[in-house]
């Protein structure tokens, strides 16, 4: 049975009468009769009773009729659905973040704008490093990466888009000698102790670290590690050493630590979205450019290397 079967037979039930029905079906009325006797013969079941003054429906035409109704209201459910989906209205979207994002005002104003603006997209939150995240836009674990950028290391498979830039801060006790100045320059950090994110989660935020402390010759000595860049805060109010951390983290209030700006060229770290290169889901489409309409600035599209 197909469904323009159905289709012929609900029209049928509807008017009752063959003739106005086949002008409905925009066919003739000879060929309508013919499919609904060849419906009824396919079921093995008389769906209307035919005189020459009316025509009505059986106890199972007018069971069918139910059904039918149901299958065709299903239908244009599930055709609607699909309309939604090519247009990102629903859906799921994975997305990723660093663990700094939080702090700054971008995570929750593109979450709720995004959210206001599409209702039936399910969002699913995941607090991950960098390096975890592009493993998992890479699996097809991930649909969307909001992470820091150091600019080495980017899987070619991977694009970003700079979103802004986020000056770094030298996290000192209160005590340390340098507390109360108003800048430093990273060689004045040369006898310090680092504390900093573990080798195998925070690499490229660690790289970029040493980086600028060996433009500034010396190489950083690690005295701690800590996944959490609040840990780490809270080791630096313990004395343990210093630390070096994205701007937004400064609203982490504890009264014996200072954030001090630096003086050097080239001490921030950007924050991007990634992306899987050629994905085009319009979930991530949509997302995009809620994300890239609330950025502090003009960034252009950042594509790693090929």
């Amino acid at each position: 049975m197909e469904l323009r079967h159905l289709k012929y037979f609900m029209v049928v039930a509807e008017e009752l009468h063959f003739t106005r029905a086949a002008e409905r079906l925009n066919i003739g009325q000879p060929p309508l009769s013919q499919q609904i006797q060849a419906l009824e013969d396919e079921l093995g079941v008389l769906l209307f009773e035919r005189t020459r003054r009316k025509v009505e429906l059986t106890e199972a035409g007018k069971r069918l009729l139910t059904g039918a109704k149901r299958i065709f209201a299903e239908a244009e459910h599930a055709v609607e659905e699909a309309r939604r989906a090519a247009r990102g209205d629903v859906g799921e979207l994975r997305i990723g973040f660093s663990a700094s994002i939080p702090f700054t005002n971008l995570l929750p104003k593109v979450l709720h704008d995004y959210r206001e603006a599409h209702p039936g997209v399910e969002l699913v939150l995941s607090g991950l490093f960098s390096a975890e995240q592009y493993d998992a836009l890479l699996a097809g674990r991930l649909d969307v990466g909001l992470l820091r950028y150091s600019g080495t290391d980017i899987p070619p498979e991977i694009e970003l888009h700079e979103i802004t830039r986020d000056a770094l801060r030298v996290v000192v006790h209160e005590n340390h000698p340098l507390a109360k100045n108003e800048a430093v320059w990273l060689n004045e950090l040369k006898n310090e102790g680092f504390i900093t994110y573990p080798h195998d989660m925070g690499e490229r935020f660690n790289l970029q670290e040493r980086q600028l402390c060996l433009a500034a010759g010396f190489e950083p000595r690690v005295v701690q590690e800590a996944r959490e860049a609040t840990t780490q805060i809270g080791l630096v109010a313990a004395g343990f050493g210093v630390a070096l951390l994205p701007q937004p983290l400064e609203c982490v209030h504890i009264d014996c630590v200072r954030y001090l700006p630096i003086r050097d060229e080239g001490a921030y770290v950007t924050l991007a979205a990634a992306v899987r290169r050629g994905n085009t889901s319009p979930l991530i489409a949509d997302f995009l450019s809620v994300l890239l309409g609330l950025r502090a600035g003009p960034a252009d599209g950042i594509s790693s290397p090929t």
